[in-house]
């Protein structure tokens, strides 16, 4: 090792310096009883006290062995600490049909800023005004997906009626369904009328940018004024308009 080697080296330059002292010292013994003047004596005796103190400090000091430097145990590593990501907003297992739909109405519905909607036969189950009078039931399929119409687009629910019982009967079935509680639908945005007509000059009256209906009357009339139209039915329509989709149902034009 470079360490010992240069320690031995020292040793013996140490060895040599001792040897080649103490014959300095002999021949100034010798010296001082051959010359007996006191000057000389004590010019004689200074110089051996000092050759011997120098030998004493050149003989100690080399041959102490040096300390290793402690080193100093590097100082304590705290433990990585994982940090999660940033969450994403992501849709659970559970409810991946609802991200499908929310997709589907935001691409369907880009652009448009109102929309109506006729109930007899797209959100009901009953399909003729008769039907109405007695009872009136939505569709359960329907549900979410005009709750996530109302959050993209101002939404209106119309039909035609016969009588008061039967406007009756639709609100307390919207209500039951829970179509009312989010504040997306409100009962001021149900409208009624006696007639066809009537539902034509509501729907234009709004100034509805998407319209769907039953009825291929009301859907001809409109095409000349409605940016888009769904005409709901399970037979093709026809001779429709570029503007007019077709579909059997309103859950599976989003589907």
């Amino acid at each position: 090792m470079p360490g010992l080697a240069a320690e031995q080296d020292a040793v013996s330059l140490v060895r040599r310096v001792a040897r080649a002292l103490n014959r300095r010292v002999t021949d100034l013994v010798t010296l001082l009883f051959q010359h007996k003047s006191a000057g000389s004596l004590g010019a004689v005796a200074g110089f051996a006290i000092a050759v011997v103190f120098a030998w004493r400090f050149l003989r100690s000091s080399p041959g102490r062995p040096r300390r290793p430097a402690l080193k100093r145990p590097p100082p304590p590593v705290a433990p990585a600490t994982t940090v999660p990501a940033p969450s994403e907003a992501v849709e659970p297992v559970g409810d991946a049909g609802k991200l499908v739909t929310r997709q589907t109405v935001a691409k369907r519905l880009s652009g448009y800023r109102k929309v109506t909607c006729q109930l007899l036969g797209v959100v009901f189950e009953e399909k003729t005004p008769e039907e109405l009078q007695k009872h009136a039931t939505v569709r359960p399929s329907v549900v979410e997906l005009l709750l996530e119409i109302c959050k993209y687009c101002d939404l209106y629910l119309m039909e035609t009626v016969l009588d008061d019982k039967s406007e009756e009967n639709a609100l307390a079935a919207l209500e039951s369904a829970g179509l009312f509680r989010t504040g997306g639908l409100m009962k001021e945005k149900v409208l009624f009328c006696s007639t066809e007509v009537g539902r034509t000059s509501f729907v234009r009256q709004l100034e509805s940018d998407f319209h769907i209906d039953t009825s291929l009357d009301v859907v001809s009339q409109l095409s000349r004024f409605i940016r888009c139209q769904l005409f709901i039915s399970s037979m093709e329509g026809g001779q429709l308009a570029a503007n007019v989709f077709n579909s059997p149902s309103l859950e599976h034009f989003f589907s």
